[in-house]
């Protein structure tokens, strides 16, 4: 029996103050809720419109339009730092949750396995982060970190550190590693001067609009697609 505490305890994994206080978090749809049972995170419980009832999963529910299913998913414990050779995302105060779970989607699509997300990044379980994941945040491990030091770790072990700027070479005619470490910056002000000192190639998407105005900027999701798809393709 669904009882009112629990539908009010539900509702509130909404809100990052008690997903931390849980140690839980909310998915919806039968999409996420199957990739959830099929991952390695511990689900909690499931409940299913048809079961209890569509009033009480429209007060559980953080969608607007509530679905037929919702799964509270326990939080896994953080990951212990190892840094073996590859290809890895780090991503600078990147706060947009859309921005977020896109960048999830594009790493687990370009065989990206783990990404490093400073501390001030917005966090992995927010709500619209896992929707616009639609699943991959099942898929690709986020660790939470002090990025400049992750840049220093990186260079230490002779891999090198990309960064995307204004200012730097054009990414398509630049020769790219098979390993190391791409930092993606914040939406509003790129990748930040403490992170920038560690970046030992500079990177630039140009625009071809040529002299017509064009847009100012890339959104960083789609300057994400664009470099993991440039070090994919060589």
């Amino acid at each position: 029996m669904l009882t009112n505490s629990e539908i009010k305890r539900i509702k509130s994994l909404k809100d990052k103050k008690f997903r931390d206080e849980y140690g839980q978090f909310a998915v919806e749809g039968e999409k996420l809720v199957s990739e959830a049972l099929l991952s390695g995170y511990k689900v909690l419980a499931v409940y299913r419109s048809d079961e209890i009832g569509a009033e009480n999963m429209a007060r559980m529910s953080q969608l607007s339009t509530p679905s037929p299913v919702l799964a509270v998913v326990e939080k896994p414990a953080p990951r212990n730092l190892v840094l073996e050779r590859g290809l890895y995302l780090g991503l600078d105060s990147v706060r947009d949750p859309g921005n977020m779970g896109t960048i999830l989607r594009l790493a687990d699509w370009f065989g990206i396995t783990t990404v490093f997300a400073s501390q001030d990044c917005v966090e992995l379980y927010n709500p619209k982060v896992v929707q616009s994941s639609m699943g991959s945040v099942f898929r690709v491990s986020i660790v939470n970190c002090d990025l400049e030091d992750i840049c220093r770790r990186f260079r230490a072990k002779d891999m090198p550190v990309y960064g995307t700027f204004l200012d730097g070479e054009i990414i398509y005619s630049e020769k790219l590693a098979e390993e190391g470490l791409i930092v993606m910056g914040n939406e509003s002000n790129g990748v930040s001067r403490e992170v920038a000192s560690q970046v030992s190639t500079r990177l630039f998407i140009p625009s071809f609009a040529g002299k017509r105005q064009t847009a100012e900027s890339l959104n960083v999701a789609a300057a994400t697609a664009i470099v993991l798809s440039e070090f994919r393709r060589r």
